[in-house]
């Protein structure tokens, strides 16, 4: 589950970053995941203000977003976020036949 909501803020930050594209002097932010504590026990998402030096490269916007890099963002958390919701379905399924065998 903490796989499903870190993909799903992480595509909320890269839309927020992408609906202001050309808004002047806005500071995109950035979706860092960092694996949770204790261990093994899932992932957590943080956001970090990028440089503003990504302004001055030259397929930035405005604003410093660089858009090829949200839409490679973007594509990769939807993917992320459907690869974590078939492994909970697997789980599920798992357990179904584990509670249909012990019936």
């Amino acid at each position: 589950m903490s796989g499903l909501q870190a993909y799903q803020q992480g595509l909320a930050v890269e839309g927020h970053n992408t609906a202001n594209l050309a808004t002047q002097d806005f500071v995109p932010q950035s979706a860092s995941f960092n694996e949770a504590r204790p261990a093994g026990t899932g992932v957590t998402l943080s956001t970090a203000a990028r440089e503003l030096s990504a302004a001055q490269d030259s397929g930035a916007a405005p604003s410093g977003t660089d858009p090829a890099a949200s839409i490679t963002n973007s594509l990769v958390y939807k993917l992320g976020f459907s690869l974590s919701a078939k492994v909970i379905q697997a789980a599920d399924e798992r357990l179904g036949t584990l509670i249909d065998i012990k019936a």
